[in-house]
């Protein structure tokens, strides 16, 4: 019996417990990194020699580009420690080199305010910088954008761990999903993240990490993760945050359904990109995240996310930075695509999405979210990271809503988007930047409401059907495996 792609897809779903979820264990200690150290994008200003014919200092500085002189605190804090160029380092706020590079609280802007990492520093990170076949890097300068994030400690049997950076809360507090929670807080909701798999042991997701799958070695679980990006994204979608870990998530009573393609970083095998986005809809998740190590580029991957946009699912995708063939479903598709950019705090992008081919933007640059083992807070920027706060507020739309389609759930998440250009949608930012309370509260054109369904509720019907299929798919996979045996015992008779 030859063994197709789809069979291996089927034959996960038998293996992936969905409805139990497992417990974490106790893991060591993060990394730390150097003051003023940071491996995404940042904002810093270059001390001049003079400013207005006087010697700059934090407070003039946090004036000009902060709109505060008490906020020169904040820039002494992120820099302090970390050794400049001249090997002199801050010590003193009115003691200022000239040609120091200051980093800069995310909403600092000005003359002289620059974004990127910064000239000269030397960023840890796995051994391969690629962050996937479609992590949409911007070019050398933006290395970050699309890779691995910073920060943890890598589980046994993987290959080591980045260091740590500096915070910034920006991405959350513009996303302001707390708002929602009164109504929904994503429960009854199981969210895919296709990337690196998903660290189960992370407190912040403690009791809603599913087994999953483990594409890359045909068996095993996907709940663990050597690279940290699928990680992090569950974090940004379903962490529950608290004081001095991470900040909380999207949907943070959702339930996440690792499926892990890669177990470095690097190209994922391109039978195993679709083979993840088949599982993922077979195991009933109903919003799919999918990361930087899948490539549209790839015609396997579009013809299994066409296949699954015959099914009610969201399937959450980066916008392409070169030309591509999108899934094509067919009239009567079900499912629902939305291609997210990833944009910063003053609209700057994290890559060079095409035009028009960008539905909605999501936070993507510098974004807080978890690290490996114990969920150490960390920085990332890449497109990846926008596509889960994404697949975080469908989430919400779907747990607080649940007899709205696919297609009205990205109708909401594009309609209730707050718009970033002259027109709707707009060539570069789409529909504009996403708003989860928004989506979740307002009604749309074209929705009709049945007056007899539940209100943020309707998990267990959904939790119930995918016991109900996993429970057949063991039994085929059991008669599968005797065939196996009987033709191989068969085979050797023959001989």
């Amino acid at each position: 019996m030859p063994v197709t792609r789809r069979t291996l897809g089927r034959l996960f779903v038998g293996l992936i417990t969905v409805c139990c979820v497992v417990p974490l264990t106790a893991g060591g200690m993060s990394a730390a990194a150097p003051a003023g150290q940071s491996a995404g994008y940042v904002k810093y200003y270059t001390v001049a020699a003079s400013y207005q014919g006087a010697p700059e200092n934090l407070t003039e500085i946090a004036v000009r580009l902060l709109g505060s002189g008490e906020r020169s605190a904040e820039i002494y804090n992120l820099n302090s420690g970390r050794i400049q160029a001249d090997r002199a380092g801050l010590t003193d706020p009115a003691v200022l080199h000239p040609g120091w590079l200051l980093v800069l609280p995310w909403d600092a802007a000005g003359e002289g305010v620059q974004i990127g990492q910064l000239p000269g520093v030397t960023v840890p990170r796995p051994p391969t910088v690629t962050g996937g076949p479609n992590s949409s890097s911007p070019g050398p300068s933006a290395s970050a954008s699309g890779g691995p994030p910073s920060g943890g400690k890598a589980p046994v049997g993987c290959a080591g761990a980045t260091a740590s950076s500096k915070q910034s809360g920006w991405a959350q507090e513009r996303m302001a999903p707390d708002q929602a929670w009164e109504k929904t807080r994503g429960n009854g909701v199981m969210v895919a993240v296709v990337d690196s798999g998903v660290d189960a042991r992370v407190p912040q997701l403690s009791g809603r990490v599913a087994v999953g799958a483990d594409i890359t070695t045909g068996s095993g679980r996907g709940d663990t993760d050597c690279i940290g990006s699928g990680t992090a994204m569950a974090g940004i979608i379903a962490g529950t945050g608290g004081s001095g870990s991470g900040p909380s998530g999207m949907a943070p009573d959702a339930t996440i359904l690792p499926i892990r393609v890669v177990t470095s970083g690097t190209e994922a095998r391109s039978a195993a990109q679709a083979t993840a986005i088949e599982v993922a809809v077979s195991a009933g998740a109903s919003v799919v995240a999918v990361g930087s190590f899948v490539s549209l580029r790839d015609p396997a991957v579009v013809e299994a996310m066409t296949n699954a946009l015959s099914h009610d699912v969201v399937l959450v995708v980066a916008a392409p930075t070169e030309p591509v063939s999108m899934p094509s479903p067919t009239g009567g598709s079900a499912g629902a695509l939305v291609r997210v950019g990833g944009v910063g705090p003053d609209g700057q992008f994290a890559a060079a999405y095409l035009e028009s081919t960008v539905d909605v933007v999501a936070p993507g640059l510098n974004v807080a979210s978890i690290g490996l083992d114990k969920g150490s807070p960390v920085m990332n920027s890449g497109s990846q990271y926008a596509v889960a706060f994404v697949a975080g507020q469908a989430a919400l739309v779907r747990a607080a809503n649940p007899d709205l389609t696919a297609a009205q759930v990205r109708s909401r998440i594009e309609k209730t988007a707050d718009r970033m250009g002259p027109a709707a949608p707009d060539k570069r930012y789409g529909w504009g930047m996403i708003n989860p309370t928004s989506a979740v509260v307002t009604m749309v054109a074209g929705e009709q409401r049945s007056a007899d369904a539940p209100a943020g509720g309707g998990g267990w019907i959904r939790t119930a059907t995918i016991a109900a299929v996993v429970l057949i798919l063991v039994a085929a996979l059991i008669v599968l495996v005797l065939r196996s045996r009987r033709r191989a015992v068969d085979d050797d008779l023959d001989d």
